[in-house]
């Protein structure tokens, strides 16, 4: 995959209505990732600010999320050791124990995190779980997930991707940064 570039944009349609920018920047050892999303869903608007630190394989090693609805502002911090290991707030969480992967539901991007860490070949899958973070009350969760990389299209790869928990089974389309280009009933690249 390419270096990513400096900043990425995203509609959100279907789930909720919005728009999300994240800029993307290369550190000594690793990456920084901050942005935010506006949204309405189901009648109410929020917004989410997050900044994430990868090391250079793509690990979350911290995040750091903030929210603001009509229920008023909350923030979130995470950290790892970047071997599966977590704190929320600087509390241990043994019910995300072995995620390696940060994953806002408000965010398109942290779908990018767990295809540039494991680099699938084509036909190849995995299995990679994440410390989930929702939109509306920054509550912290564990989320199974599963990746198959079915082909190269285009510009970029795709993958079979699938959240047992949600239901959600979709062909994800990726570009040559590895960041998502179409994610169905979810978000759309725009930038």
């Amino acid at each position: 995959m390419n270096e990513p570039p400096r900043f990425a944009a995203w509609r959100h349609r279907g789930a909720r209505d919005g728009f999300e920018v994240t800029f993307l920047a290369r550190l000594a050892d690793g990456y920084r990732l901050q942005g935010g999303t506006t949204a309405v869903e189901n009648g109410a608007g929020w917004m989410v600010e997050y900044r994430i630190e990868l090391d250079s394989a793509w690990l979350t090693r911290s995040a750091h999320v903030r929210a603001c609805s009509e229920s008023g502002s909350r923030e979130v911090r995470l950290e790892s050791d970047g071997s599966g290991s977590w704190t929320v707030d600087g509390v241990v969480r043994p019910d995300v124990q072995g995620c390696l992967d940060v994953d806002l539901e408000s965010s398109a991007l942290t779908n990018a995190l767990p295809v540039h860490r494991l680099r699938l070949a084509v036909g190849e899958s995995a299995e990679a779980a994440a410390v989930y973070v929702r939109a509306h009350d920054l509550s912290v969760e564990r989320l199974e997930q599963h990746y198959r990389r079915v082909d190269d299209g285009g510009d970029g790869e795709r993958y079979d991707y699938s959240a047992p928990r949600f239901g959600y089974r979709e062909r994800l389309a990726y570009d040559a940064h590895g960041l998502i280009l179409q994610y169905p009933a979810l978000a759309e690249r725009f930038a």
